[in-house]
């Protein structure tokens, strides 16, 4: 079964063909050019399209053909995931358009963590909010962080299943997840993907009187909610949401970006230390995304606050690591590894399941 994975993030609108696990061609877009790219599919249609959709809600647990109602209740959720949630569905409106005979599958990157346990999920915040409005910690990067911890497996030899791993998806958008021995435990995203790690434009964990604070001094939701996920992390503190601009003027001196890693490793350093103690223990660390696979120095940064877990890196394999990769010392208590998320091949699989 060749399927089309489309993968929309913010920005771009990711498109990767799969004929098996084989990659037969990809593209990365704008989000209004995904239309006219899609087109060019017309002529070779694939068997199907598989979509990542970042949030779920509390119905969609797992992947699901996509109808008119679908859409709508998708469309619905659009407050809990601002940044992603317009975009993937405006794709997925166009994939329709563009290959009306062909079956869509929405797979969802909340669906992962429907194993996170009530002590984990449950905020302690009055009844009706959660009961009504369903607040609670759903998680998010759950495609990336299935896919990475099944492949941290493979790389030191062990089923995942007699691990405890946590992964350290780092990219704009970031997110930990304590997995035990193959199912999510806890994640550090919460209700919305702002919680958690210090991102690209999101500050992640914050006092949660701050915004009422600031509306009362006569901000308006729109510009608190702004602040919470454009305007916040990275480039709040630097003035660039790129982390790669941060390294390099960080290394050039720059004291707003030398604040803005000092900000972002301490947040990282912790919240991995709390994944750990979900898990009772480490057995993998796992990095991913593209923060966590081509920035070698940050893995050290965080690593090296981390040694009473247990980790080490070798500073020669982490320095070489392209692509999925053993960077731990030798004799460390736990692996440490580099592994490249293929969301793509998560979603194709998932597709293919679902239409047998």
């Amino acid at each position: 079964m060749r399927v089309l994975v489309v993968n929309a993030g913010s920005s771009t609108v990711k498109l990767a063909l799969l004929d098996g696990d084989e990659l037969v061609k990809q593209n990365s877009v704008d989000p209004g050019d995904a239309r006219d790219a899609l087109a060019d599919l017309v002529s070779d249609p694939p068997d199907a399209v598989g979509h990542r959709i970042v949030h779920g809600g509390s119905r969609f647990t797992g992947p699901t053909v996509v109808d008119d109602e679908v859409v709508d209740e998708l469309d619905a959720l659009r407050a809990l995931a601002p940044l992603h949630q317009g975009p993937a569905l405006d794709a997925l409106r166009q994939a329709r358009d563009a290959l009306p005979g062909v079956p869509q599958v929405a797979c969802f990157d909340t669906a992962f963590h429907r194993t996170i346990p009530a002590a984990a999920s449950t905020y302690a915040i009055p009844a009706r909010w959660r009961d009504e409005f369903g607040v609670h910690r759903y998680g998010f990067h759950g495609l990336a962080h299935g896919w990475a911890s099944r492949r941290a497996g493979e790389l030191v030899g062990r089923p995942v299943g007699e691990l405890r791993t946590v992964v350290a998806h780092l990219g704009s958008g970031a997110s930990l997840c304590a997995v035990d021995r193959g199912r999510s435990v806890d994640t550090t995203m919460g209700h919305t993907p702002a919680a958690g790690l210090v991102m690209g434009s999101r500050g992640g964990d914050l006092d949660p009187a701050v915004p009422t604070y600031l509306l009362g001094r006569g901000l308006t939701p729109g510009e608190v909610d702004e602040g919470l996920n454009r305007a916040g992390g990275l480039k709040a503190l630097a003035g660039t949401s790129d982390m790669r601009e941060v390294v390099a003027r960080a290394d050039a001196g720059d004291p707003d970006a030398t604040l803005a890693l000092d900000v972002w490793a301490h947040r990282a350093r912790a919240l991995v230390a709390a994944m750990v103690a979900a898990l009772g223990g480490l057995d993998v660390l796992a990095f991913s995304g593209g923060v966590g696979e081509h920035q070698p120095g940050l893995r050290a940064r965080l690593v090296d606050g981390l040694g009473f877990l247990g980790v080490a890196l070798d500073p020669a394999r982490n320095a070489a690591a392209d692509g999925d990769a053993v960077i731990g010392a030798d004799g460390a208590a736990a692996a440490t590894v580099v592994v490249h998320a293929r969301e793509d091949l998560v979603i194709a699989g998932e597709v293919r399941q679902l239409l047998g």
